[in-house]
This record gives C-alpha cells, structure tokens and sequence, in this order.
C-alpha cells in the first residue's frame, strides 16, 4: 500500500471487490483492515467494510467491524453516518452514540440512542443539543418513561416555564427536584400548581421542607381548611418555621396564632421585642429557655439600653461557649464595653461558669482595661484557654502578660523571646533566669549572652552562672571578645576554669597578662595546662616586669625550649 508501488491502486480495487469478501479467515480480514488504517485509506477503508459489512458475508454481523465503519464513516464521509446507523443493528450504540454527539452529528445520535431504546439520552440530545423542546415533548408522550419526563422537566424549569416543567415532574412521578421546583415556583407564584406537585412529592419522600412549603403554598392560596386538614395528619413540618415565614411577612396575627398552637415561647418572644415590650419578652425567653431567644431579646435590650435586662438575658447565653463570642462581638460594636465587663464579671460568678468565660473577661481587659489584666492571669491561670489570650495579648502588645502566659503554657522558647525583643515593658532578671533554664532551643542562651550584653552587663555574671551547665563556654568568650567586654565576665571564666578548656584558659591568661596580675597568671597555668603554652610564652617574654619574663622562661623550660 506504498504510495511508490505502481500496482497500489489495483491491489485496493482487488482487495475491496474480490479477496477480502471471499475471505472466510478472521486473521486476513483484521489485518487487511490494520492494513487499510496504516496507510490512512478511509475512503479506501470505508468501501472495504461496505463489502464486508453490508454484504452478506461471514463477517456482516461483526460489531466490532460495523463500529469501525461508523467510526470511519464519522471521521472521513459524514453523509454515510445516517444510513449506516439505519442499517446496521449489532454496532455498539451507547458508545457510538457518545461520539456522534461529539462530533456534532445530533440527529444521527438521537437516531442511535432511540434505535437502541437508550431514551434518557436520546431526550438529552433533543434538549442540550439540538435544543427542540417541542420536539422533546412529542418523544416523552410517545415513550411515556419516567427519566425521559424528568429530563424534560429539567430542560423546561431551565427555560422558565415552570408550569409546565411541573406538570413534566407530576407526569415523571419525580420529586428529586423538589427545592428547584419549590424555588421557581415561588419566584413565578405559581402556587396552585405547587401544590399538586408537593401532594404527588410527599407519596414518595420524606421530607421536612416538602411539608412546610405545601403549608405554606395552602397558606398563599387561601385554603386555611386545608391547612387544618394537614396539620391534624402526620408530617414532618416545623410548624414554628412556618409561623416564622408569616411572621417575616408581616402576617402577625397568624404568626401569633401558630405560635400560639404550639407553645412557641421563642417566637412569642420576638413578636413582643417588636411591639417592645422587653420585660414580657424576658419572662417568654425564660419559658422558651434557648440560646437563639436569649440572643434576641438581649441584642434587643443593648439596643434600647436596657441593661439591666440585657444582663439577665446574657448571663443565660455565656454559660454556652458557643453564643459567648456573639455576644461579646454585639456588645463591642455598640461600644458598650463596661457594660460587657460587668456582664462577664457576673459570669465568672456563675456555677456553670466555663473557660470561655474566663478567657473573653481577659480578652476585654485586654483590650479595654488592661490595668486589670496581670491579675485576671494570675488568679484565673488554669481557667483560661491561654493560646487564645497569648494571641490577643500579641495583638494588643501586652508584652509583660504574653511573657507570663507563654510560661504558663511551658512554651520557654517564646517566653525568652518576648522578654528579650521587649524588654522595656517584659524583662525581669529572676524570671528570666527560671525561663533561660527551660528552654529547649540552645541558641536561645546566645541570645540571651548577647541581650545582657547590650541591656544588662552587670547582671551577666549572674546569669552566665545560672545557664553555666548548659551553654558552651567556648563560644560564650568568642561572643564577650567580639565585643571587647571580656573583663566583664572574669568571675563566670573563674568559675568554670575547672573545666580546663582552652578558651576559657587563654581568656584568664589573657586577662591576667592586661590586669598585671602575674601571681594569678603563675596560678592559672599551673593549675590549667590546657592552652597554648609557647604562643603565650612568646606573647610575654618581652614583658616589661619581670615576673612575666620569668613565667615564659619557665614556660621553655617546661617545654624543653632552650
């Protein structure tokens, strides 16, 4: 099949009319047919199958060759497709049928999918595709299935008409829809046709929502007897969420007359936050006894400035960690914060008082009243949710009180930090030496070296001493030298000397050489061999006392240095 072979067009002719339909062996016709591919024939391909499929040969009822010819047919001659799918019967439709749409053949694939009773899909091709609602509507009178409706119904609530995407829903038999349907019928106030698709949906769910709307939609109708009628059967509505929606609308009288029919103290609460009457509302919160009535009727009272009222009400919602945040944020952005103080000062108080309390009481100090701070912390420490106060101390730079809560929570590390990055306000000398002991990151003790340096250098001697099982001496007289201050620190080198290491060594000789004290220089090198013995030997054999000089002739003498 080279395009070089002179012979390639009568080889296809041959192999089309004669050899290959003769053929009875499976194995000639799939390679032929590989062949015929390879070479990028369809055209050639597509005339070939005609003779295998649509004649009457051995391999006429192959599915696999009849997709192939389909396929081919889509690829290469599009005007085959149709008649190909009317005469063939054992080609694979579900598939073929998915690529027929993606090639944009729509009415070929609507022929495949009801050619093969696959309705749903052949409807979605009406719909989606070829976008023919009456069409659609012709196909699902004549099939009658429920899917076919469902999909109509669908395709017509879409386009907003939702008369009759419900009748399509009643006619399904279909309540899957049912917030759509409820959602569209509401916006168009169709609520007569509502209702019968709400009877048909209850016959087959249950659902809370499905039995409130079709109260609701008697309600919107005017069928008040069918109202009672249901409401004495069994269902699932909230009555109180259906008084609630004519309560939003302003239909107070009915409002009160559900609420009233089921002892909704709640809901009886508001309608008298509305006429503000706040004492009465108070006494129906307390009968109605829920955190979502104590919030209103107090939002209400902070309002009006009520306070006192607001107060009984919110020493009914803090005891609940979930509302007290609400709350406190109400009472904030009215800027009622002593009012707020006082409240959550009655509520730590309380016999249910919890840790939330505690924690927002030290977070409105915080930020209102931070004179009162430190104390909170100190007498309610183990009631207090501390990361929660440790980020608002941050934010509001309470740097003494972060560094107490941080070792509080055993965080060392942060609590160091704080004192070291703030020391004006956090630093404290013996609380910062409990903390130096504490912390597990070791750099920390080098920041420290240097923060005394810079802030505290007659308290350094101290301190060193109290980190001196923990810090590496060697770097701690590498860090005083870069800061020329190594005088400072002669009593912590004397009190780890007996350590015998060489920096700490060569710093005391070094000191010894400035201050003159050869007496303690002597000591110090007999005493302490570990350090670089001829360097300092050199270093003072030019001394100008003679103690000196006599120490480096003692050194070379030890030494064996002539």
């Amino acid at each position: 099949l080279d395009e070089s072979n002179p012979y390639r067009r009568q080889l296809i002719d041959q192999t089309v009319s004669t050899a290959l339909p003769e053929s009875r062996n499976p194995e000639q016709v799939s390679v032929t047919v590989k062949a015929f591919m390879t070479a990028e024939l369809p055209h050639e391909l597509i005339e070939l199958l005609e003779k295998i499929v649509l004649q009457s040969s051995a391999f006429s009822g192959n599915p696999n060759l009849q997709n192939l010819l389909i396929l081919t047919a889509i690829k290469a001659d599009q005007t085959r497709v149709m008649d190909y799918v009317n005469r063939l019967d054992s080609f694979d439709g579900p598939a073929v049928g998915e690529i027929a749409v993606n090639a944009e053949l729509y009415e070929e694939a609507f022929v495949i999918y009801k050619k093969f009773n696959l309705n749903v899909q052949a409807i979605k091709v009406l719909l989606d595709n070829i976008e023919s609602l009456e069409r659609a509507h012709e196909f699902a009178t004549k099939v009658e299935e429920s899917g076919v409706w469902s999909e109509l119904a669908r395709a017509q609530l879409e386009q907003g008409l939702i008369t009759e995407s419900i009748t399509s829903y009643i006619r399904a038999g279909d309540p899957e829809n049912w917030a759509e349907v409820i959602s569209a019928a509401r916006g168009a106030e169709c609520y007569e046709q509502l209702v019968k698709f709400l009877l048909m949906a209850r016959k087959k769910i249950k659902e809370e929502k499905v039995d409130e709307e079709l109260i609701y939609s008697y309600a919107k109708i005017g069928q008040i007897g069918a109202i009672e009628e249901f409401i004495a059967g069994s269902h699932l509505a909230n009555i109180n969420t259906v008084g609630d929606r004519c309560f939003f609308e302003e239909m107070y009288e009915a409002a009160k007359l559900l609420y009233t029919s089921i002892s909704a103290w709640g809901s009886l609460a508001s309608t008298l936050v509305k006429l503000h009457q706040f004492q009465q509302a108070v006494d129906a919160a307390r009968k109605a006894n829920n955190g979502k009535t104590w919030k209103e009727v107090c939002f209400a009272c902070v309002d009006e400035g009520e306070f006192r009222l607001a107060q009984v009400c919110g020493l009914n919602i803090i005891i609940n960690s979930d509302d007290l945040e609400q709350v406190s944020d109400y009472y904030q952005r009215k800027g009622k914060f002593e009012e707020l103080i006082a409240l959550l000062e009655s509520g730590i108080g309380l016999d249910r008082a919890h840790m939330g309390i505690f924690t927002e009481l030290g977070t409105i100090y915080a930020k209102y009243m931070p004179i009162k701070l430190m104390e909170h912390l100190k007498l309610f420490s183990s009631k207090l949710n501390i990361p929660k106060l440790i980020r608002v101390c941050e934010e509001q730079q309470h740097w003494k009180e972060l560094a107490y809560l941080y070792v509080q929570y055993d965080e060392y590390d942060n609590a160091l930090m704080v004192m070291i990055n703030h020391s004006p306000e956090a630093w404290d000398h013996l609380q910062f030496k409990d903390v130096a002991v504490k912390v597990a990151n070791m750099e920390l003790y080098y920041k420290a070296v240097n923060f005394y340096l810079e802030e505290q250098p007659q308290l350094l001697n101290d301190m060193l001493n109290v980190l001196s099982s923990r810090i590496d001496h060697a770097r701690v007289v590498d860090i005083v030298r870069k800061a020329g201050h190594l005088p400072l620190i002669r009593t912590y080198l004397n009190a780890v000397q007996d350590n015998n290491l060489v920096s700490v060594n060569e710093a005391i000789n070094e000191l010894c050489i400035e201050e003159e004290d050869f007496d303690a220089l002597r000591e110090s090198i007999n005493t302490y061999d570990n350090f670089d013995q001829i360097q300092l030997a050199l270093k003072i054999e030019n001394h100008e006392l003679i103690e000196f000089r006599r120490i480096a002739s003692h050194i070379y003498k030890k030494k064996l240095r002539w």
